[in-house]
């Protein structure tokens, strides 16, 4: 039989203005706002401290008007303190008067002037979901509440959207006792119909090796079973509370009923097999609320892009100030170098930019953006048609770029600098080919800019110097302009990658560093 049911026939829609016809439909909100309506528990399992783990677990925020404070923990209540009714009120009104509150869970409620209370600040606001938890019910089988409290919170239900009782919770609310899950699910069909709202019934307390749960709407015609198998573990604690307000969440933020049920489920299934790994009390524990949220995304904050820049340049200080205590960088600077150095220099330059370009290149073809392949392709042809031209004027002056120019045997370093690229490139990972590109830029820039500001002498700036046009490209306004670009559209990929993947990207980019270090250093 399948797990959706259609009635034969369902009473008239209820008004509510939750619904649009016979569907569901609160306004849907980017991040919920969902206020939880219920005690307190110190030890953090249940009540408003479970919801509000809850409710940021599954994608709101959280807030929580308090109804009763209780002294409690993993093995038992010890006293409760119900503050004013006109307290209660105080909190509530302070809420709405200053939020937009998208959607309520309402958990305990100790008497019926507190019931009541929150009955008139519904009617009052009238937020577009809200989820009842009814707490009736101790674990010992007590009940909590007197008749007139029962009574009024019959009525309370009206203004639900969905009810979620356990079994013994259940047979309060439809006045009966319920005896086994096939009579579960025709009370919670009474219950619905009575109060217009939706029952999600929980078999967490059915014997046995399975605990479904039910989702329930005589209104509309809905009966929908999600089977579960038994999760083995003591951590029960509060898992009635992070149902309710995950459902009031997933509800609010736009999912169906249905829908909403199954991810919230879900979520608290996997915080179930997590719970255990708490290790909190001598009782039965809390779920583990983040367990699933840990693990898929560790507890490391997401670094912004400056501060990616500015760790990574810090990491090659040791890179950047050896190259600026090179021999040829030292010589070049000062005009002491020898012409043959130099053309060497220039000639192992020309054919690293050859292949250089080809690996911009494919960055063009792997970009994400329309923008970042226009960047990359630019960065291609500038490599050849300006880089190499410059090349030329020094090693083929009469000819231009020709064969000629590339015809210096590559040393060691330039095969080993180009391979690495090229591993990278076509190893197809966009971002990690951009990080290992991006030293070529900033490392040279920074040189440019610091040369130029006479911070290797006076000399490098003089236009008698026998390298004076070859030292002007490195300050070279549109090279810097490219840099800064460089930079940011690196920083930014490594800030919305992965840390496996953003640590892949700094090893490249260290890389590189390394090989323009060995690269500078070949002429003398």
């Amino acid at each position: 039989m399948s797990d959706l049911l259609r009635l034969e026939s369902a009473p008239a829609v209820v008004e509510n203005p939750s619904f649009e016809g016979d569907v569901r439909r609160p306004p849907v909100v980017a991040v919920p706002r969902v206020l939880s309506i219920a005690g307190s528990d110190p030890s953090g399992g249940a009540g408003v401290q479970a919801d509000l783990k809850s409710i940021a677990a599954n994608g709101g925020y959280g807030m929580a008007v308090i109804t009763a404070l209780t002294a409690q923990n993993t093995q038992g209540v010890r006293a409760v303190h119900v503050p004013p009714a006109e307290f209660l009120r105080a909190q509530l009104d302070a809420i709405s008067e200053d939020i937009v509150v998208d959607a309520v869970k309402i958990g305990m409620l100790a008497n019926a002037e507190v019931i009541r209370t929150v009955d008139a600040w519904l009617a009052a606001v009238r937020p577009p979901v809200v989820v009842i938890d009814p707490v009736m019910v101790a674990t010992s089988g007590d009940r909590l509440l007197d008749a007139e409290a029962e009574g009024a919170l019959a009525e309370l239900l009206r203004r639900a959207d969905i009810v979620t009782p356990n079994l013994a919770e259940l047979a309060v609310l439809a006045g009966r006792p319920v005896d086994g899950w096939d009579d579960a699910l025709a009370a919670a069909e009474e219950l619905s119909a009575a109060a217009g709202a939706g029952v999600l019934v929980k078999g967490g307390h059915l014997t046995g090796d399975e605990a479904p749960d039910a989702l329930v709407d005589a209104v509309r015609g809905l009966r929908r079973v999600f089977p579960g198998s038994r999760i083995d573990t003591t951590a029960t604690h509060g898992t009635g509370c992070s149902l309710s307000s995950a459902l009031a969440t997933r509800l609010v933020a736009g999912e169906e009923p249905a829908t909403a049920v199954a991810a919230a489920r879900a979520w608290l299934r996997e915080s179930l097999r997590g719970a255990d790994g708490l290790r909190v009390g001598g009782g039965h524990g809390p779920v583990s609320h983040f367990a699933g949220l840990w693990e898929r995304g560790g507890l490391g904050t997401r670094p912004l892009p400056e501060e990616i820049a500015a760790e990574w340049w810090e990491a090659i200080a040791g890179i950047r100030s050896a190259i600026d205590e090179l021999p040829f960088i030292r010589a070049l600077a000062d005009g002491s170098l020898e012409r043959e150095p130099f053309l060497f220099y220039l000639a192992q330059d020309a054919l690293y930019l050859r292949d250089y370009a080809r690996v911009l290149a494919e960055a063009a073809r792997l970009a994400p953006t329309s923008a970042e392949q226009a960047f990359w392709a630019q960065a291609a042809h500038g490599s050849i048609v300006g880089e190499l031209e410059l090349h030329a004027s020094w090693l083929t002056p009469e000819h231009g770029v020709t064969d000629e120019t590339f015809a210096a045997d590559p040393s060691a370093v330039t095969t080993a600098y180009l391979d690495h690229l090229r591993s990278v490139a076509f190893g197809g990972d966009y971002a990690v080919l951009g990080a290992a590109l991006l030293p070529c830029f900033w490392l040279y820039t920074d040189l440019g800019r610091r040369l130029h500001a006479g911070d290797f002498g006076a000399y490098a700036r003089d236009p008698e110097h026998p390298y004076a046009s070859w030292l002007a490209t490195y300050a070279d306004p549109a090279f810097e302009l490219a840099n800064d670009t460089a930079i940011r559209y690196v920083a930014e990929a490594a800030a919305v990658a992965t840390p496996e993947a953003r640590d892949r990207m700094r090893r490249a980019f260290e890389a590189s560093s390394a090989h323009e270090l060995a690269f500078f250093a070949i002429p003398l």
